[in-house]
C-alpha cells in the first residue's frame, strides 16, 4: 500500500486506537509513507500523546495538519472529542487539540452516540464517512466487525441508528483465557465454521451448551484445533447474526473490516442469501480521514 514516490506530503492521517497507532504521510488521497506502533491510547497518559506523535512522524514536514480518529478522542485519550447524537450526517466532525503540538494543527474526529437504546462508536464513524465518500448514494447496512462489531443503518447520507455486539471480545476471552485456550488453533476449518453458524442460528440454546463440548471432544476424541476454532467462531458469529436479523434481513450489507474477519462475516451472511460487499478497513479509514482533511480543520 505504501507509495515511496516523491509526492509532497500535505497532511498526516492517524488511526489511534486502544492498542495500536498507525500514521500515514499523505499527499492528498495518496499514501507517501506509513508507520505503525503499539503506543495505543491504553498505555499512554494524557501528557504522552504529543511526544509519541512527534516521534512517530519524525522526518515528515512539521507544518502539515494531522487528522486522527479512534480512541485518542475518548475521555481517557488526548483530548475528548464529544459524541455526536444520531441521526447525524456521516461527514466527520472535528475537535482541535489545543496548542498545535509540534507546530502541527492536530484535529480528532468526534464519535457518535445513540441515547435510546444506549450505544456509542468511536473510529467506525470515520470508516462510514469513507464508505459514503466512495459510494455517495449508499443506502443500507454497514457491518463493521471487530472487538465490538457495529451494525449501522445508513440512509440519505446519515447515520440513522446502530447496534453493537461484543462478539470479537468474547471470542478473544474464550479462545485466549478460558479452558478453550487449550483447544483452539490458529487456522479455521471453513465447512466446520459454516455448520456452526447454521446450528447457532437455528438452535442457540444448544450452541451455548456446545461451547464446553469443544473442550470435551478435544480431550476424548482429539478434535482438530482448526475445527475447534471454527466451531467457537461460527457459534459466536451465528448468535450475533440471529440477534442482528432485523439489521440485515432484506438488505444489502457492506462489511468494513480486516480481511480475515470480514471474510467470515461475508461468508456467514451470504449463506443466509444476503448480498454482501467488502470494503477493507484501511481503505475506509483513510478515505474518511481524507474527507475530514478536505473539509478543513477547525480553528
Amino acid at each position: 500500500m505504501t507509495d515511496h514516490t516523491d509526492h509532497r506530503i500535505n497532511w498526516i492521517a492517524a488511526d489511534w486506537g486502544t492498542t495500536n497507532l498507525r500514521v500515514w504521510a499523505m499527499a492528498g488521497a495518496r499514501i507517501v509513507d506509513s508507520r505503525r506502533s503499539d503506543q495505543g491510547m491504553g498505555v499512554l497518559r494524557p501528557g504522552d500523546f504529543a511526544a509519541v506523535l512527534a516521534d512517530m512522524t519524525q522526518g515528515w514536514p512539521a507544518a502539515v495538519p494531522v487528522i486522527a480518529c479512534g480512541m485518542v478522542g475518548s475521555r481517557q485519550g488526548w483530548v475528548e472529542a464529544p459524541y455526536v447524537p444520531v441521526p447525524c450526517p456521516a461527514t466527520p466532525r472535528l475537535v482541535r487539540v489545543p496548542g498545535d503540538p509540534g507546530g502541527r494543527a492536530v484535529s480528532i474526529v468526534c464519535g457518535v452516540r445513540q441515547d435510546s437504546p444506549a450505544d456509542v462508536m468511536r473510529g467506525e464513524e470515520t470508516q462510514i464517512a469513507g464508505l459514503l465518500a466512495r459510494k455517495p448514494d449508499f443506502d443500507g447496512i454497514a457491518c463493521l466487525p471487530g472487538t465490538h462489531t457495529k451494525w449501522v443503518r445508513i440512509s440519505a447520507g446519515e447515520i440513522c441508528n446502530f447496534k453493537t455486539f461484543m462478539t470479537g471480545e468474547l471470542f478473544g476471552l474464550l479462545a485466549g483465557q478460558s479452558v478453550l485456550r487449550h483447544s483452539v488453533g490458529d487456522d479455521t476449518d471453513m465447512p466446520g465454521f459454516d455448520a456452526a453458524v447454521s446450528d447457532a442460528m437455528a438452535r442457540p440454546a444448544a450452541g451455548y451448551a456446545g461451547l464446553f463440548q469443544i473442550r470435551a471432544e478435544m480431550l476424548l476424541t482429539g478434535l482438530d484445533p482448526a475445527l475447534a476454532r471454527a466451531r467457537l467462531s461460527g457459534t459466536l458469529i451465528g448468535w450475533e447474526l440471529a440477534a442482528a436479523r432485523p439489521w440485515w434481513l432484506g438488505c444489502d450489507v457492506t462489511v468494513i473490516g480486516a480481511d480475515g474477519l470480514s471474510d467470515l462475516y461475508a461468508r456467514a451472511l451470504q449463506a443466509q442469501g444476503v448480498p454482501v460487499s467488502i470494503l477493507p478497513a484501511q481503505d475506509a479509514t483513510l478515505t474518511g480521514l481524507f474527507t475530514a482533511f478536505a473539509q478543513g480543520t477547525p480553528a
